[in-house]
């Protein structure tokens, strides 16, 4: 079978924002090269994006990012560290893991065998970037664009969620039609939580997963920000007062929020 390598991997495109070295962009992309030409799908595109936050107070102000499609696959890591180069070891490290999950996910789609089960993750990752540490009083909700949220079943929706190195995933359950949030749960379960929980329409879930018995609270934008911030969660999942569809507000890394909103059918 032909790698990557035999058929020429893609240049790895890269953004540096901050005080970061040429050499250090060198290092990083020769890092996520040398991943790539291991893989034996195609890659399309890599980019990798390297931050030098310039807070002294951050203990781990060397951010670093890399996305990859493999065929038609993404793939994503996000990591931070105190030093460019721990970052790019670290950032290697775990897209090489996102990288060979794909591979397997190739050859069981091959063989016709599932595959979701074979996730592990990490209960707290440790290479997660740190938030910064914005004032409340700046912190401003960023709009995503809008879009149709995925159906797909949770089992599809965990892998998704791991191999783009997500700490959560919106999505439309195949099996109830719900709006539903996937998220880590322990150090190697999920939990899922519904618009409307409907267990008795779920299919079987390979994954290791708990459901919600709660429906989230209905919400405008105003009120899910009060929640997430008296709460001290990391996201809120919440039944927009007026759509009435199921929508996530959450701390992006920046200090900001984020919001995910999906689109009308």
């Amino acid at each position: 079978m032909t790698s990557a390598a035999d058929a020429g991997a893609p240049d790895v495109q890269v953004e540096t924002r901050g005080r970061v070295l040429p050499d250090e962009v060198d290092y990083a992309r020769e890092k996520v090269r040398a991943l790539l030409g291991r893989v034996r799908e195609p890659v399309l595109y890599a980019r990798l994006k390297l931050l030098a936050e310039e807070n002294p107070a951050m203990e781990r102000p060397a951010v670093m990012q890399a996305s990859v499609d493999v065929n038609g696959r993404p793939a994503r890591a996000h990591v931070a560290a105190p030093r460019m180069q721990e970052a790019a070891d670290l950032l290697q490290d775990r897209l090489a893991r996102q990288l060979d999950q794909l591979d397997r996910h190739w050859e069981a789609r091959r063989g016709k065998r599932p595959l979701a089960h074979e996730w592990r993750h990490d209960s707290e990752p440790a290479h997660r970037p740190d938030y910064f540490p914005r004032p409340v009083e700046e912190r401003e909700v960023v709009r995503h664009k809008s879009f149709s949220l995925a159906r797909e079943t949770p089992d599809e929706a965990a892998f998704e969620m791991e191999s783009m190195d997500y700490d959560f995933h919106l999505f439309t359950d195949a099996d109830t039609g719900e709006d539903s949030v996937l998220y880590r749960s322990g150090p190697t379960g999920y939990r899922l939580a519904q618009v409307r929980p409907r267990p008795e329409l779920m299919g079987p879930v390979a994954v290791s997963l708990t459901l919600s018995e709660q429906s989230p609270p209905r919400l405008d934008v105003a009120g899910a920000r009060q929640r997430l911030e008296e709460g001290g969660y990391p996201f809120v999942f919440f039944v927009d007062e007026d759509t009435g569809r199921g929508n996530l507000l959450y701390h992006r890394y920046d200090g900001h929020y984020g919001l995910i909103t999906p689109a009308d059918d």
